[in-house]
């Protein structure tokens, strides 16, 4: 527990040091944006290749190949959903939430990008439609589409309750790539990773600076579709919280499904390259 008071006095300069500007640390000026008028012209002639239907306190992965796109729906009553992204060739390259974070902020929406973690960098897919864009950000600092939060756990319950929940989004996510890869449990376990937390409402509170979370403005029918960059798998879970209005890791949210909807297109596509940094490292 922080204490209520700092421990040091404060310098004589303290507020001109609170003063100083703030600097963007990674300026996106010098990223070629996303092509959104071409995406428009792909979407428009891609069909329909599947539809995955994710139950509730549960997950499911689907492919999706490069140039197609993939769309998460909420058909029912009000549910989040924690998406992890794998390169279909090589699940070490998967989504990185803390570098995507880092370029676009914490809260995605159309015309952000999704990106792999190193070596490859590059983009896994692009948001091309999100129909919560309205919400912008509310009177607590809240918005919609996160990258904060990492997925709720059983590691992270039995420390603070010392209980073990099996119906969390890491849980769910790490059998569903079992199911989807043949792996065991224990290694699908080691390619789960950080996730965009797909139709939940988060931000930080003003006093104390903690995670938190909201009911989430998602309504029947309101979707986020994604550009694919790579030939991916897309796992989703539908969070055991429901809405995610009061706790998240137990059975006590009312919980629906989530659909994950394939759209194929037969137009030429190349995938960005691998991030061309030489891996040198200094040596």
């Amino acid at each position: 527990m922080k204490p209520d008071q700092p421990a040091f006095a404060p310098p004589s300069d303290a507020d001109a040091r609170r003063a100083k500007p703030a600097v963007i640390c990674y300026p996106t000026d010098a990223l070629a944006p996303p092509d959104h008028q071409a995406m428009q012209g792909r979407r428009a002639s891609a069909t329909h290749r599947a539809t995955c239907v994710i139950l509730p306190r549960d997950a499911r992965c689907t492919t999706v190949p490069a140039g197609g796109f993939f769309r998460i729906t909420c058909p029912d009553g009000a549910q989040v959903g924690d998406l992890n992204l794998w390169s279909a060739t090589d699940l070490t390259e998967h989504f990185y939430s803390g570098k995507t974070r880092a370029l676009h902020g914490t809260h995605l929406s159309t015309g952000d990008r999704l990106w792999s973690r190193f070596p490859n960098m590059r983009p896994m897919a692009t948001i091309t439609e999100d129909t919560l864009d309205w919400y912008g950000w509310d009177a607590d600092g809240g918005s919609v589409h996160d990258v904060i939060g990492t997925r709720c756990d059983p590691y992270t319950g039995r420390l603070l309750s010392g209980s073990d929940y099996h119906y969390c989004c890491h849980s769910n996510l790490t059998r569903a790539l079992a199911d989807h890869t043949g792996m065991s449990l224990a290694e699908a376990e080691s390619y789960v990773h950080d996730v965009l937390n797909v139709f939940m409402c988060t931000g930080f509170t003003n006093d104390t600076h903690q995670y938190f979370m909201k009911a989430s403005p998602v309504r029947k029918g309101d979707y986020l579709e994604f550009f694919a960059e790579i030939d991916l798998i897309v796992g989703l879970s539908a969070c055991p919280g429901g809405d995610c209005g009061d706790e998240h890791t137990s059975d006590k949210a009312a919980c629906y499904p989530l659909v994950i909807d394939v759209f194929e297109s037969t137009e030429p596509f190349t995938s960005p390259a691998p991030n061309a940094y030489d891996r040198s490292h200094g040596r």
